[in-house]
């Protein structure tokens, strides 16, 4: 059994930037859970924030344009993570097809059509051959995707997508990590937009804790 997406109603895309938090507001923060172990970051001088996603979730598909509105603007000091959860057969599918676009450079060019192609074109994107022929559509030469698809690193890396989850309680998705410490969803913020303002408040919190 697949878990379970996370349910947050879609919401139109919120601002990077937000009003500093006062001491009170900081302390009355809700809309997350904090991580029993906190997890170590990529860049200790940056807040690192991580989405977990599925392709075929349709959440992840609605939350997709807001996330996309705040990246944006990403701040300076943020390193922005998309990070595939493996939680079936199917989903390490899709993974895979997130990390062959990664290694080919075009995971920009072709992230919102695989959504796209999969929420609203109804098509399969699972074997090598329905994946070839949508990176071809993309420009890809076929050569360089099936080498791209039978790398080591590749194959790694959907390994690492399978249990990585696990490291930050993550069972359903969209789900996004704060600076290895915090973790927001539809079930905690309430909504795809309260998501966004309750990261960026954690942000905040974050950077300030760095100065």
């Amino acid at each position: 059994m697949q878990p379970a997406a996370e349910t947050a109603a879609p919401a139109p895309a919120e601002q990077a930037a937000a009003p500093a938090e006062s001491p009170a507001a900081a302390e009355e923060l809700t809309g997350f859970e904090t991580l029993a172990t906190p997890q170590p970051t990529q860049n200790p001088d940056k807040v690192e924030v991580i989405e977990f996603f599925w392709y075929g979730c349709p959440h992840c598909y609605d939350f997709e344009p807001i996330l996309a509105s705040w990246v944006k603007k990403l701040p300076a000091n943020v390193d922005f993570i998309r990070q595939p959860a493996a939680f079936s057969d199917l989903w390490a599918k899709h993974a895979k097809a997130f990390y062959v676009a990664q290694a080919l450079g075009v995971l920009d060019k072709v992230h919102a059509d695989f959504f796209d192609t999969l929420q609203n074109k109804h098509q399969k994107l699972e074997t090598e051959e329905q994946l070839g022929a949508f990176f071809a559509a993309h420009g890809v030469k076929e050569a360089d995707f099936h080498e791209a698809y039978n790398s080591f690193l590749v194959d790694t890396k959907v390994r690492q997508a399978a249990v990585t989850p696990a490291r930050y309680g993550v069972t359903g998705v969209p789900v996004l990590i704060v600076n290895g410490k915090y973790k927001v969803d539809g079930k905690s913020a309430g909504s795809h937009e309260r998501m966004i303002e309750v990261m960026n408040q954690l942000i905040k919190r974050e950077s300030a804790a760095k100065k």
